[in-house]
Order: C-alpha cells, then structure tokens, then sequence
C-alpha cells in the first residue's frame, strides 16, 4: 500500500510519490537511483503481463479514472468547464466543413471531371469521406491537446487530487509558469503537426479501394490513440519532471497498455459530447496509470 507523505517507517525515506524507499547498504533504493535520479523504466525488469493482457489493462484504466471521477462528482465537473469550451470551438469548425464538403470533395478531384457521372459521384463521394475523416481525426487528437492547454489548471488539480487518493502526489518542479506555459505551447504544436502529417497519410489512403475503409481507419485509431495517451499522461510524467522525449521513451517502453488506454480513449471519444464528459475520467485513469505502471514509485 502507498503510504502518505507524513508517514514514514523506520528506516526508509520517502520517494517522489509518497512510497517510503527502504533503505540499503548503499542508501536508499527504489525510484531513485545512487545520483538521486528517478527510475523511468517502469518496472523494466519486472515480470511483465502478456501483450494482450496489457492491452486489456489499459483499457481498464480508462474505466479506473471512470470510477475515481464518480466518487468525485466535483471534481469531474470542474474538469468540463474548459472541455466545453473547446467543444464549442471545434463543433463550429466542423459543422463548417460538413456544410461545404461537397465544394472542397469536387476541389479534391479534379482529375474527376470528364468521368462518367456514376464514377465522378463514387470518386467525390470517397473524396468526401476521406476529407471528413481526416478532419475527424484531426480534431479527436488536437481536442485533448488544446483543451488540456486551456485548461491547465483545472486538469492539473484534478490529477493531484487522484495521487492525493492513492498515498500522495510528487512534488512540483521547480520551473517557472512562463516556462511551464512555452513547453505546454510547444507540446501541443508538436503534437498537431504530428497529427497533421498523419492526417494527409490517412486522407491519401482513404483512395485505397477496400483498406481505405478498412485498414486506414484501424491504423487512425491507434495512431490517435497513442498520441491521446501521450498527452493525457503528461500531466502525472511532467510533475515527475519528465520533458517531451523522457515522456515518449516511457510510453515505448509500455507500447500494449498505453495504446489500450489510448485507443480506448479515442473510440469513447468519437461519441458525441462524450469527449467532454471524459475528460475528467481520462485524465484521472492517465495519471493511475503513470503512478502504477509508467513510474515504478
């Protein structure tokens, strides 16, 4: 069992996250190693679940941060004040696009024009869906970026209330908020023209007779999802001081249960309305996932 801070055994010496390290012969051991540096391998040499069963596990934490936000109705409400702002945002844009996409579907197929109606239509029509999926795909990822960014503060509170639960949070970096916010910034442009690139990738692919409607979408998902995982663990990773390429080195290292908890997160997500409702959840089961997975603590 995790252990508050203010309790400390004999003997040991508490860690980041409030689990006391026992002491050895050479100091303490545990999360942080002879220079005082935190262990980000995850529990790298530990017996590890099956591939399929860390991906099932991933999914759970989904349902774990469903259940902690629950029992904390206000908390799970705080958190969907800046989630509806962005929808908001994002709903307009995509209305927009749904009312001229048979404009932008002809502007996408030129080379459409002199064939017969029935080809030009299914061409368009393709065109059309590939171009709504694209931009579906687009706003799925960036949403939780952006809202994220808008609302550091509320998700951040939320996060801590989760380690609170469980024996304690870490404490802050000491970084300053100006820095904290061009990180936050550039995290997200990073993470947008990830998502961007990709985007043209599934949009080309959508062409594809048969894997365009099969294959591709599969593959969005999982590329969707990890990019989701990845920024809804960055708030527990970077209060553990981890930056954008420590974050992503711990994510690789637990490829199954991240793209589980992501995957799960984007299809819940494709639901109406639901990706405001679960943010709080999402961000709540990232960072038990980061607390008992990611970061051995």
């Amino acid at each position: 069992m995790v252990q508050p801070y203010e309790q400390h055994g004999p003997g040991a010496t508490p860690g980041r996250t409030g689990r006391p390290v026992s002491a050895g012969p050479h100091g303490p051991a545990g999360p942080q190693g002879p220079m005082g540096q935190m262990d980000t391998t995850g529990g790298a040499d530990a017996p590890r679940p099956s591939w399929f069963k860390d991906l099932f596990n991933g999914v759970g934490y989904l349902f774990r941060g469903l259940a902690w936000a629950a029992r904390h109705p206000a908390q799970w409400l705080l958190g969907l004040v800046p989630a509806l702002i962005v929808l908001a945002v994002y709903a307009a844009g995509l209305i927009a696009l749904a009312w001229n996409l048979g404009d932008m579907a002809r502007w996408a197929t030129p080379f459409a024009d002199d064939w017969s109606s029935g080809l030009r239509d299914a061409a368009r029509v393709i065109a059309g869906v590939a171009i709504y999926g694209s931009a579906l795909f687009l706003a799925v990822v960036t949403f939780t970026a952006v809202t994220l960014l808008v609302g550091d503060p509320f998700y951040e509170a939320i996060s801590v209330r989760v380690e609170e639960s469980q024996g304690g949070a870490p404490p802050e970096p000491d970084v300053p908020l100006p820095t904290q916010i061009g990180r936050a910034i550039g995290d997200a442009v990073v993470l947008g023209l990830i998502a961007l690139l990709f985007g043209v990738v599934f949009f080309a692919g959508g062409f594809i007779p048969v894997a365009g409607q099969t294959v591709v979408p599969v593959a969005a998902a999982c590329v969707s999802g990890c990019l989701l995982a990845g920024e809804l663990t960055s708030i527990a990773l970077e209060r553990r001081g981890l930056l954008r390429r420590d974050r992503f080195a711990v994510l690789r290292r637990h490829r199954p249960l991240v793209l589980g908890f992501g995957v799960a997160t984007f299809v819940v997500f494709l639901v109406p309305l639901a990706a405001v409702v679960m943010m709080p959840p999402a961000v709540a089961g990232a960072t038990l996932m980061v607390r008992e997975r990611l970061i051995v603590s």
